[in-house]
């Protein structure tokens, strides 16, 4: 019986830790934690790019080499350090620790399963996808 009165106050508090609270600035993000080594447009020609062993990518043709579509989910695996954990010749930080703040926003992340995501790792996907060219 007490699990049954549990249950619906743990469902809430997720709920509660899902719901945005805040508008957030994808924009404001990205001049905070990008664009120094990819540029305020996004080409890849920020001021610490040239010390960098390898240059930056060009974040304006993300969807053009990817035929066209913005792989969404594949940028905030990339940003966030989880699909290039380990990879020892990135030069780009994982910025999954420092965007985990603020509440979560559900994500469809392909599979049709709604993933609880960090509305700041969203909102600096989405600024991504507008500088598309």
């Amino acid at each position: 019986m007490k699990l049954t009165v549990a249950l619906p106050v743990v469902t809430l508090a997720i709920l509660g830790a899902c719901a945005p609270e805040q508008q957030v600035s994808g924009r404001s993000l990205y001049l905070d934690y990008c664009a120094s080594c990819h540029g305020v447009g996004g080409k890849g020609d920020g001021p610490a790019a040239e010390g960098l062993g390898k240059m930056p990518a060009d974040l304006t043709r993300i969807a053009a080499r990817n035929g066209g579509v913005f792989p969404k989910v594949r940028v905030m695996s990339t940003i966030d350090g989880y699909t290039r954990r380990g990879d020892r010749s990135s030069v780009m930080p994982e910025l999954g620790v420092v965007l985990q703040e603020g509440p979560l926003v559900l994500v469809d992340t392909g599979d049709g399963v709604m993933t609880p995501t960090p509305v700041n790792l969203v909102a600096l996907a989405d600024y991504l996808e507008k500088l598309q060219n």
